[in-house]
């Protein structure tokens, strides 16, 4: 009873402590490529968006829609330059379904620390409809759960060891980005909560 009423109080102040990094009207507080703004969508149209702020811990919450092929990515610890997969860390966000996809590594699909840790599939809602996505990003850890499932739990640490020539995954710190592959993914709900200082 005393456990739940902790989660439960918990939940309250990460609701109140939530800001919307997307204001739904134009890219205030975003850098980079022109993503297209309609109705409240941030609508991909490629190359690389990221937030004006950098961030080290935090919880990050969004809606996405993929059209049929559809390829994009959530770069979190960007530190700006280069490609976010390699110079930070990457979270596929991929239709899994398609024919195109069926031959790629289990660390390329959706919701993968992609060619660093795969997750779990499966939680993916049908191609055209809404799907929300939560990530905790709190020192080494990092969690990823999709429409209320948890699809990947990583350690950061434990990866850096295991991949030594891997510059990103050492990082804890750095922007968020959309790394747009030219498909039209669509975005909306984007909210973060600042979480405080120190591995978990």
């Amino acid at each position: 009873m005393l456990t739940a009423v902790v989660l439960a109080l918990s939940s309250v102040s990460v609701a109140e402590d939530q800001v919307a990094l997307f204001n739904g009207k134009d890219l205030t507080g975003w850098t980079g490529a022109d993503y297209e703004v309609k109705d409240g969508v941030l609508i991909c149209r490629g190359k690389i968006l990221r937030t004006e702020k950098e961030f080290t811990n935090y919880q990050l919450e969004f809606d996405f829609l993929l059209p049929p092929r559809g390829n994009n990515g959530l770069g979190i610890h960007y530190p700006g330059e280069g490609r976010p997969s390699g110079t930070g860390m990457e979270l596929q966000i991929l239709d899994n379904s398609h024919p195109k996809y069926e031959k790629l590594k289990d660390s390329q699909y959706h919701g993968s620390l992609y060619k660093l840790q795969a997750a779990k599939r499966g939680s993916l809602k049908p191609v055209g409809q809404w799907n929300h996505q939560k990530v905790i990003v709190d020192g080494a850890k990092v969690v990823v759960e999709l429409n209320g499932t948890t699809i990947l739990q990583a350690n950061l640490d434990e990866l850096s060891a295991k991949h030594p020539k891997h510059k990103g995954v050492k990082r804890r710190r750095g922007y968020i980005c959309f790394c747009g592959h030219g498909a039209p993914v669509q975005f909306k709900n984007i909210t973060i909560v600042e979480l405080p200082s120190g591995d978990k």
